[in-house]
């Protein structure tokens, strides 16, 4: 099974166990671009699977007030590019409802799902990573699978969280990531991170599609002997910083690797943490290998992508430092 129709079962479980779950977005009722919800109309009826206006803010809003009276909503923003006209509702309202209210409210229920990242041709409007601006606010969780069988599992553990997500998932990876999926219903933890390779010699840590170019460097550091440990952190808020931290204590050098411009990136957050939890553990410099900071181009995408050879330049300076 491939991502999106990892993604698709997800929501098409989850929608079976709970009656109030509704998902909506532009062109979802027709399947969506990358046909994440094809069927589902067919399925469930066009009350609760259905198209919206053009209308990001608004999309935003009719989910916060439909997870405010008590149901589960499935917001689609067709492109991360265009989460932005929504950036009001979802950080001054639903990250907020709870504790302005006092916990007599909450809109948990809301889930909004975006396509993220470069795909080799979305130019500057549908290649962005803005994961990080939401990371920067309590009250939302902020979620990116690197595969089929995590897409699934995270989806249906964020469609049932009491808290609303942001569920990031890496458009270059719809068709090309292909795993053995479980049927059925299953939930994988938020908040844990994953060991997906274990080595001594340096922590890597990624999360979303910049996975499969990690394997790819970590590849590259072994055929020169460097032990690389892989660490997918699956969910970027709450991030596990015990998983990277007790890493960093084994390995003594950290790489964090992520495709949005390395200013104000998350990678600065979790070198900022380590540098705090393991300072005396720490043998090099953590090292940052991200975007650069201009709008993302399009005819020299491959020289902005912080592809394996890059990583695998900054793996070996930290292990020569």
């Amino acid at each position: 099974m491939n991502l999106f129709t990892a993604v698709n079962e997800g929501m098409r479980q989850a929608m079976k166990t709970d009656d109030t779950a509704i998902t909506f977005g532009e062109d979802v009722a027709f399947g969506g671009v990358f046909r994440c919800s094809v069927g589902l109309r067919e399925e469930f009826g066009s009350d609760r699977v259905f198209n919206t206006p053009l209308c990001e803010q608004g999309i935003a809003g009719f989910g916060i007030g439909y997870a405010a009276m008590g149901g589960t909503a499935i917001a689609e923003i067709q492109f991360g590019d265009y989460i932005f006209p929504a950036f009001d509702q979802l950080v001054n309202e639903a990250a907020k409802f709870r504790y302005r209210s006092g916990g007599q409210w909450d809109c948990g229920g809301l889930t909004v799902r975006t396509p993220v990242g470069a795909v080799g041709h979305g130019g500057h409007y549908h290649s962005q990573s803005p994961e990080a601006y939401f990371t920067h606010t309590p009250g939302i969780k902020v979620v990116m699978p690197r595969g089929p069988i995590d897409a699934k599992g995270l989806l249906l553990a964020s469609i049932r969280d009491p808290n609303p997500v942001v569920f990031m998932e890496p458009k270059v990876l719809y068709r090309a990531a292909v795993e053995d999926v479980p049927e059925g219903d299953y939930e994988v933890e938020l908040g844990k991170g994953e060991i997906m390779r274990p080595g001594r010699d340096v922590t890597v840590v990624g999360w979303g599609g910049q996975l499969r170019v990690l394997e790819k460097a970590c590849d590259l550091a072994a055929s020169v002997g460097i032990e690389c440990e892989l660490i997918d952190l699956k969910t970027l808020s709450p991030w596990d910083v015990e998983i990277v931290s007790n890493s960093v204590m084994k390995t003594g050098r950290l790489v964090v690797s992520h495709e949005a411009p390395i200013t104000g990136g998350f990678a600065g957050e979790i070198v900022s943490k380590i540098q705090e939890e393991c300072f005396l553990s720490l043998e090099a410099p953590a090292k940052r290998v991200c975007g650069q900071d201009t709008p993302f181009p399009l005819v020299f995408e491959k020289f902005y992508i912080p592809d394996e050879t890059k990583n695998f330049e900054a793996i070996k300076e930290v292990v020569n430092f």
